[in-house]
């Protein structure tokens, strides 16, 4: 491990990427069988029967046999499973899932147990090793227990063991309440380098709308473009009664695994052998970069993807507070989302506002405020000139409001914060803050050569440095696409001047 905190791949590690995955293209021969690593998710509705509880044998048996087959050509698996509350509420004789966060919480309990004999079940009758990696976003916000979760999911593949991954249901809230097992699955797959996630769930593929009720509803092979996709595509479905997910977190799930070079596809989870039909095709198409999948829907990962640090630092680590940037600012940091995430460091000068109480060194989330877009020609001209100066003004203004409490708890409500600033939150990237809040506020809006006469010491020229900022992929599209920050810096007498 370096000075910075990253782990180096050891040798064993490398073998478990395919030569390919640098690229992140599809494998260039189909005559030459590629080591590929694999991340498969399944959903609870695919593991239970939402009218009966009862385990579907079937599919989870093919989904074995399937994962045996894939281990037979060479590729390593890992498995990240739901349906440890659905398998409780059977064990327990329940119809219906609770809605008292404890009482889920202890079916959950009931049910990983023998969820997990199931598996080892199913499995031994392959011969095949499992293991159980219970995981919650508490582990991943500490670097320490993050990369030791990497290490050993990586040796257990070593090992020829099938890593099976959950959320740890009983302590954790976030994925009760949220759904967040197909965000597990992509920060998984980050983790181990996965070529691939399929995400298997109850519908075939991504429709352009809900087929259930909408019979002109039609399907997304192939999405190489998650801004234009949810332009153009409805998502508002709810999971099943038993899941907590629904097509939302599979985009979601979508946006983390392909930013870490990761592809995925979303299946249908009760034919789990397309899993190795998809696998084949792409194989086949070789070279083909628009090859277009015959059964479910892939989404392309990422040419440049997010390096691990900055994935653990976007998406790891909880944000203790909000900074507040102006246009300058945001347009410095989104830039980066086109430089493999390595924007330029955040400066005092760019910061307009501080929310919340933060220690130096502690996740923050970088935001601004954009305007909503105007159409046609307007603010072009005399009227752009009289928007830029009230910019300005607005800019003086905050910036001048000595009393911190003016901005405190403002990172907590996004639309709150929007309205107060007369337009939307943008968040553009996290980042480990240099300074803390208390000290933070007192130096925005200065130079660098300024902190020391306002602080009294110097802990750096920069506020987040740019090997601590994680761009959000897509800020630079949200700035393009919005009618402007509504806070502009003025220029310096002497550019004004000239």
């Amino acid at each position: 491990m370096g000075l910075s905190g990253e782990s180096t791949p050891t040798s064993q590690q490398q073998q478990l990427r395919s030569p390919a995955a640098g690229s992140r293209k599809l494998p260039r021969s189909p005559s030459v069988v590629q080591r590929l690593t694999v991340v498969i998710k399944l959903g609870t509705s695919s593991i239970c029967d939402e009218k009966t509880l009862r385990p579907r044998l079937s599919t989870l048996s093919m989904m074995v046999e399937t994962i045996f087959n894939l281990r037979q050509a060479g590729h390593a698996v890992v498995l990240v499973t739901s349906g440890a509350v659905g398998v409780g509420l059977q064990r327990m004789n329940l119809d219906r899932r609770p809605k008292h966060l404890a009482q889920v919480q202890a079916l959950a309990a009931v049910g990983q147990g023998r969820l997990m004999a199931l598996y080892d079940d199913l499995f031994g009758r392959f011969d095949i090793p499992v293991a159980q990696v219970l995981i919650t976003k508490e582990n991943m916000a500490e670097r320490a227990q993050y990369l030791n979760a990497c290490n050993t999911l990586r040796e257990l593949l070593q090992m020829g063991v099938v890593p099976i991954v959950n959320e740890n249901d009983t302590i954790s809230n976030a994925e009760i309440r949220f759904g967040d097992n197909d965000t597990l699955s992509a920060i998984t797959a980050g983790m181990v380098g996965a070529d691939y996630l399929f995400l298997c769930t109850d519908v075939e593929c991504l429709y352009t709308d809900n087929p259930r009720v909408n019979p002109d509803a039609k399907p997304v092979r192939l999405v190489k473009d998650l801004a234009a996709l949810k332009a153009r595509v409805s998502v508002a479905t709810p999971g099943s009664s038993l899941g907590t997910g629904g097509m939302v977190t599979k985009l979601i799930a979508a946006e983390l695994a392909t930013a870490a070079g990761c592809a995925m596809v979303i299946t249908l989870g009760s034919e789990p052998r397309r899993i190795s039909q998809f696998l084949e095709d792409a194989a086949t198409a070789a070279a083909d970069d628009d090859f277009e999948p015959r059964v479910g829907t892939l989404f392309v990962a990422q040419a440049k993807p997010m390096v691990d640090r900055r994935r653990w630092i976007l998406h790891g680590l909880a944000a203790h507070g909000a900074v507040y940037v102006d246009a300058g600012a945001a347009a410095a940091i989104a830039a980066g989302a086109d430089t493999d995430g390595r924007s330029s460091s955040l400066f005092a000068a760019g910061v307009v506002g501080v929310s919340g109480s933060f220690g130096a060194h502690q996740n923050v989330r970088i935001l601004t405020v954009v305007r909503e877009p105007r159409g046609g020609d307007e603010g072009e001209g005399e009227g752009a000139g009289e928007e830029e100066e009230a910019g300005w003004r607005r800019r003086d203004a905050a910036i001048a409001a000595d009393d911190p409490r003016d901005w405190d708890g403002a990172h907590d409500d996004d639309a709150a914060a929007g309205r107060r600033w007369g337009g939307r939150v943008v968040e553009l990237a996290r980042g480990l803050a240099e300074y803390a809040a208390a000290d933070l506020h007192r130096i925005r809006g200065c130079r660098s050569d300024e902190i020391a006469e306002r602080l009294g010491y110097v802990a750096s020229d920069a506020v987040v440095h740019r090997s601590n900022l994680a761009v959000v992929p897509g800020a630079q599209a949200l700035l393009a696409e919005s009618g402007g920050v509504v806070w502009v810096r003025r220029p310096r007498k002497s550019a004004r001047a000239a």
